[in-house]
């Protein structure tokens, strides 16, 4: 679950941050970079919550254990329900949301669009196979918009926090979804709340301020002194997200914006326990694919 930490301009890099119109090339470049140079920062900070093998769904801290949103109760009496399936992860970052339905039976490729991230889930099996853990999964290199893949090669495609909120092909990313989706297969796909825009990205009563307007669709970036993009994330309504699901023929069987639990006393960048009390930080899209 590649959530990443709130980026800030950086005076001594002379990072600028701006709301801005963005297009997609530069966007998946400037990303790619971002995660590369940030992968093995990032996983020293937040390694210990996401763990090696568990599907963490958000900052909030919902596991696939708890939340089911994959459908493992489907199985037959006795078998687990990911047991035999073929499953897709895009956005995957280390690979701990593979790893956890590999362990559960599920056949899991692992995609993600940094390199670096992949080099960190490649070094994390490295270190479980020395201590005599298994299993692995294949990692693979990709534009989440660009699925190098199959028609119907996957009975369940997820993503945690790893394609949406970076990607200005949205469309782009349910149409690639729906068409390696069998019949019969789903979609979860978690992201930001669209809400939270709204607020400045505080973890305190500062940040539970309305600043910006929710129908201000254009990306959070930041430039350097030349203009380049160095990162960016994107900012949907939830009714744009809506219409681009039913376009990619995908249906909308739950819309999930899970609570702050108890047991998660962690800040994470904007997001909080205070935060949690008022605001949803997160949505879950539950599709079907294609019949």
């Amino acid at each position: 679950m590649p959530v990443p930490d709130e980026p800030r301009p950086d005076a001594s890099d002379n990072v600028r941050a701006d709301r801005a119109e963005v297009e997609s090339h530069e966007v998946v470049t400037a990303n790619r970079a971002w995660w590369d140079a940030n992968a093995e920062s990032y996983y020293a900070e937040h390694g210990d919550f996401l763990g090696d093998d568990r599907l963490v769904w958000g900052p909030e801290g919902w596991t696939e254990d708890e939340l089911d949103l994959l459908g493992s109760a489907e199985g037959a009496e006795g078998r687990d329900g990911h047991e035999g399936r073929d499953i897709l992860e895009v956005g995957a970052g280390a690979a701990q949301g593979s790893r956890y339905l590999a362990g559960r039976g599920a056949r899991v490729v692992a995609s993600d669009v940094s390199m670096g991230m992949l080099r960190r889930a490649r070094r994390i099996d490295a270190d479980r196979a020395a201590g005599g853990s298994a299993p692995t999964v294949p990692l693979v290199q990709c534009d989440g918009c660009v699925l190098p893949f199959a028609d119907a090669a996957f009975d369940v495609v997820f993503t945690a926090y790893g394609v949406l909120p970076f990607v200005v092909d949205a469309p782009g990313f349910f149409r690639e979804c729906a068409r390696v989706l069998r019949a019969g297969g789903r979609l979860v796909a978690a992201e930001p709340h669209p809400i939270r825009w709204c607020f400045p990205d505080e973890p305190d009563h500062m940040g539970l301020t309305v600043t910006l307007p929710y129908w201000d669709r254009r990306a959070y970036t930041e430039r350097d002194s030349t203009g380049r993009l160095r990162y960016a994330e994107t900012h949907p309504t939830l009714g744009s997200r809506i219409e681009q699901i039913v376009d990619a023929g995908l249906r909308v069987q739950r819309l999930v914006e899970p609570e702050w639990p108890d047991h998660n006393p962690a800040t994470w960048g904007g997001w909080s326990p205070l935060r949690g009390q008022y605001l949803p930080g997160s949505v879950i899209w539950v599709l079907a694919g294609p019949d």
